[in-house]
């Protein structure tokens, strides 16, 4: 539950630090004297996206900051699964927002994005606000309140689960339906590209090749006379290298027993002799090689000319890429001839899952059914209560189509009157009787939810007396079954029943005008009531009539 709230530079608020309590407690005030913006504050806290407007003009920055005892409630996992540190006597939520525009949030001094500071507020704190009522004209609404009676979460977590298998398999099967239509309007161009490729028998690697065998050609009489060039260099008759190096080591090689130094010489010279000698050879069998035929080279560029056409048709860069196309076309051909066969066997299994996640969805509708009985009994045993002793409440369910919550269309059906027939609730319950259906409502969830703190904005509106005090009555039996429920109120029956009261106020100041927030004491809380009771002029049958509220002996 909530045990303290401090609030500094929001708004109206210089500085409010305020300690709560346990059961029902209630706020009142005037109306602007700044119960909305406590809320909006804590609305802050929950998760809410921020307006630098709220930052108290003149003010660098606003800091809001909760405290919860959360010792009978089970969020370890929470906070574990998230790497926060524990502690469930005392958790601490703040939020920062700057002037420059920063937004920070903290979870027991650790910082956390918004949506995790969103997903621990909304299993803290319920804000039930006047704005919620058009919620009981929504059939989302409507199915999550059955889901919650029901306490199906298991069975709607295994249909879920079954119906995106479903979906899945439906995607797949409309996908491959498309692309076999496409394909089989393109069947007759694939198949011409198909053969256009294959006829040109494309071989990876060929092209620089081709390439260099054209290079080579063009040039072949300045390669032959290169070659011709260096073969008389070192094989001619008369000075030719290999020749004269012949003769350079056979010299030394007659000197050798008279002069040994030479040996090593001349050993190297043959050395140099058969490597030249081999040189000379492989450039005589190139020359040899070298024949230029002009029908070779037409050939070689008429290939070449066919590999660039099919790139550039393609869009390819390599004989490679053209491969890939060509593979490519294969497979969507072959998707075309063996598409219906592939085609039967995914509606199959589409088919399959559909029927599995339909008998699931029974499994939910039955439960959802059950529960629909038992919101009916309870409903009209919380609601003749207060004031409705023809009432009529009806949970309707029909069967729709299969979606992610089911297959099930949730209404809610009310009536006041014997003489009015049942109808949604949205379109025929007054502003009063709305409240009454609404807070019956949370009642019943608050019992199926454990929810630490509740807080109802106006839950009384249109509704006053004796209905009010037996709203009031409900209340504090909900905050009686460890929960804390906190109940901003216009009227003197359900103030007075709260334990603990608190007064929102404005003050006037020569820096401008600040919201401030009052724990009552017993005193205070008569001349509170008394006041709302007979407005600014306060009697003493006002104050008389506010003691016997509060049961306070005279």
């Amino acid at each position: 539950m909530l045990r303290h709230l401090y609030i500094k530079n929001f708004t109206l608020i210089d500085e409010l630090d305020m300690d709560f309590h346990g059961g029902f407690s209630v706020i009142t005030g005037e109306t602007g004297a700044g119960k909305s913006i406590i809320l909006g504050a804590i609305g802050l806290l929950l998760g809410q996206r921020a307006d630098l407007k709220a930052i108290k003009q003149g003010a660098d920055r606003c800091i809001i900051e909760a405290r919860f005892d959360l010792s009978r409630y089970d969020m370890g996992s929470f906070f574990e699964l998230n790497d926060i540190e524990y502690d469930a006597d005392d958790t601490i939520i703040r939020r920062e927002l700057t002037a420059a525009g920063k937004s920070r949030a903290f979870i027991n001094d650790t910082p956390v994005q918004l949506n995790m500071l969103k997903e621990l507020g909304e299993r803290l704190v319920d804000v039930h606000s006047q704005h919620q009522n058009l919620l009981l004209g929504k059939q989302d609404f409507q199915l999550s309140v059955v889901d919650i009676l029901a306490d199906d979460t298991a069975e709607l977590q295994d249909y879920q689960q079954l119906y995106a298998d479903y979906q899945q398999a439906q995607r797949q099967w409309e996908a491959l339906k498309q692309e076999i239509e496409q394909g089989e309007q393109n069947a007759d161009f694939l198949q011409f590209q198909y053969d256009e490729l294959s006829a040109a028998r494309l071989v990876d690697g060929e092209q620089e090749e081709l390439e260099q065998r054209s290079e080579t050609m063009t040039h072949s009489e300045d390669i032959k006379s290169a070659l011709y060039e260096a073969e008389s260099a070192l094989s001619g008759d008369e000075v030719g290298i290999v020749s004269s190096l012949r003769k350079a080591a056979n010299a030394l090689k007659g000197i050798e027993r008279v002069y040994p130094d030479v040996a090593e010489l001349a050993e190297r010279m043959d050395s140099s002799y058969i490597e030249l000698k081999d040189v000379a050879d492989e450039v005589s069998s190139r020359l040899e090689d070298i024949d230029f035929d002009p029908s070779e080279l037409d050939a070689v560029n008429n290939r070449l000319d066919r590999i660039y056409d099919l790139q550039k048709k393609y869009h390819a860069e390599s004989v490679a890429a053209l491969l890939a196309v060509q593979q490519d076309v294969k497979e969507k051909l072959s998707h075309i001839e063996n598409g219906d066969e592939a085609l039967r066997e995914l509606e199959e299994k589409m088919n399959g899952l559909k029927d599995k996640t339909g008998r699931q969805a029974e499994v939910l509708t039955k439960k959802r059914r059950q529960a629909a009985t038992m919101i009916e009994r309870q409903m009209k045993e919380r609601l003749v209560p207060l004031g409705m002793p023809h009432v009529q409440f009806e949970v309707s369910i029909e069967k729709g189509d299969l979606s992610r919550m089911g297959q099930d269309k949730v209404s809610f059906l009310f009536t006041a009157n014997t003489s009015t027939p049942l109808q949604p609730v949205s379109q025929v319950a007054s502003g009063g009787e709305i409240a009454r259906v609404m807070l019956s409502l949370k009642a019943m969830i608050s019992g199926a939810v454990k929810l630490p703190t509740i807080i109802f904005d106006e839950i009384d509106t249109g509704v006053s007396g004796k209905i009010a005090e037996k709203m009031a009555h409900i209340m504090a039996e909900m905050g009686a079954n460890d929960r804390q429920v906190i109940s901003i109120t216009h009227l003197p029956q359900i103030a007075a029943l709260g334990t603990t009261h608190y007064k929102v106020y404005k003050e006037d100041t020569p820096q401008g005008t600040t919201s401030h927030m009052l724990q009552l004491s017993t005193e205070q809380r008569v001349d509170e009531i008394a006041q709302m009771l007979s407005g600014s002029h306060v009697t003493e049958a006002a104050v008389q009539n506010a003691r016997q509220l509060l049961l306070i002996d005279n």
